[in-house]
């Protein structure tokens, strides 16, 4: 459900303007809902029961909601703004996508725009009751083979977030040291035997609160059921290995869905599509595991790294959980713009309130998400808790925001 009173394409200049004065550069956003037809909600992500299959029940269940998304989500008989975040302002609202068409400088930076052309990542909570497939996302190269770019992710388990497990709080990562490729060819050829056995051949980890992992394209992961923060590229390509997850049939579409049609049955070009040597990794643990960070602290605050680390080299995406004490205030000073949302207390940003909901009709506004533009964080964001719990956010970041950020492994130091 969408404000009639949308605004479009070139009509948004006027009112963009207007809300980038009057936030300072702060944009408040609406909470954005994206079904999954094939995995079950975990029901932990605030929506009212009444409306966790708001889009038919033929679309699935409401598992997700997405942060600062330019990112269209890749689902059969989507809605036309799946996926996108939508800017509020008086009345109205306008695509955070076209906002950034339209003044993309200064929202997302010159350096990211000239680049990007776009805000190229996002952040989601992923909430389910179960696990999810074993599966991997490809890599930029190969997803370009069907005119898509590739998604490295990460998790974060915020404790706000996770009052209960729910089924099975492990998430399979990656494939025992020594499998053998003849071995994941099996497991395909197996597809419509029923489970197929691939979890066999890989390792499943204990999810911990208040940790998180770092996933690069190519690596093979069946998230478990703690909902989870994930910042990540701003794609939405995947591809299951599993073919039953808790009784429940994966199609083999669900596997092919984003390489080449004429390679839907060509087994050797799909497993070539996994990073193998990631995915034996001898130590995979310590080089995807994280644990958060210390980045800067005050009085009565402090603001730690939750997601950090190279993919592949490259500073991609990161994030950070601040939290405030009630009657505290600082200032926020970021290398570049980011995607916030609140996940406990009350207070404000700028001149925009929080406040924390405990639960959310689908299509009702609330004041937990805000974007925050590359004018705005250069300057500096006063955050201040006005209530009587701590006051914490979790917000991320795009490419090379920051000059340095710290490596997998460094909060052991």
């Amino acid at each position: 459900m969408i404000s009639p009173n949308v605004v479009k394409g070139d009509n948004v200049k006027p009112i963009l303007e207007k809300a980038m004065e009057a936030g300072d550069g702060l944009l408040r956003l609406t909470p954005t809902w994206v079904p999954r037809s094939f995995l079950h909600p975990g029901k932990r992500i605030k929506l009212h029961p009444d409306h966790w299959y708001a889009y038919g029940a033929e679309r699935g269940g409401i598992d997700e909601r997405w942060f600062g998304s330019t990112t269209e989500a890749a689902n059969e008989g989507r809605v036309w703004h799946e996926g996108l975040s939508f800017v509020s302002f008086e009345g109205q609202n306008f695509l955070l996508k076209d906002a950034i068409d339209e003044a993309g400088n200064a929202i997302v930076g010159e350096a990211i725009y000239s680049k990007y052309n776009r805000w190229p990542v996002y952040s989601k909570f992923f909430d389910n009751m179960g696990p999810i497939p074993h599966h991997m996302h490809q890599s930029a190269e190969d997803a370009a083979l069907v005119g898509q770019e590739g998604k490295p992710e990460s998790y974060y388990f915020s404790p706000q977030m996770n009052n209960v497990d729910n089924n099975f709080a492990y998430t399979f990562m990656g494939l025992e040291p020594g499998t053998t490729k003849d071995q994941l060819r099996k497991c395909l050829e197996d597809w419509s035997k029923g489970d197929n056995g691939i979890l066999d051949l890989s390792k499943a980890y204990r999810l911990k609160r208040g940790t998180g992992w770092l996933i690069p394209p190519g690596v093979l992961h069946a998230p478990g059921s703690l909902c989870t923060y994930e910042p990540q590229w701003g794609s939405d390509v995947f591809g299951m290995f599993q073919s039953l997850v808790e009784g429940r049939e994966v199609p083999w579409s669900l596997l092919v869905k984003d390489m080449p049609e004429d390679k839907h049955q060509d087994l050797d070009f799909i497993i070539g599509q996994l990073d193998w040597e990631k995915n034996v990794d001898t130590h995979f643990k310590e080089h995807n595991y994280l644990e958060p960070i210390v980045a800067n602290s005050g009085e009565g605050w402090v603001d730690k790294w939750i997601v950090y680390g190279l993919v592949d080299g490259k500073q991609l995406f990161t994030a950070r959980e601040l939290t405030v004490s009630p009657g505290a205030k600082c200032t926020i000073k970021d290398g570049g713009a980011s995607g916030w949302i609140t996940v406990q207390g009350t207070g404000r940003i700028g001149k925009l309130n929080l406040e924390t909901p405990s639960l959310i009709h689908f299509g009702e506004e609330t004041e937990d998400e805000v974007f925050i533009s590359h004018e705005a964080a250069s300057r500096g964001v006063e955050v201040e808790n006005t209530g009587k719990e701590p006051l914490v956010s979790l917000r991320y970041f795009g490419p090379d925001t920051f000059d340095s950020v710290p490596n997998v492994g460094d909060y052991r130091n």
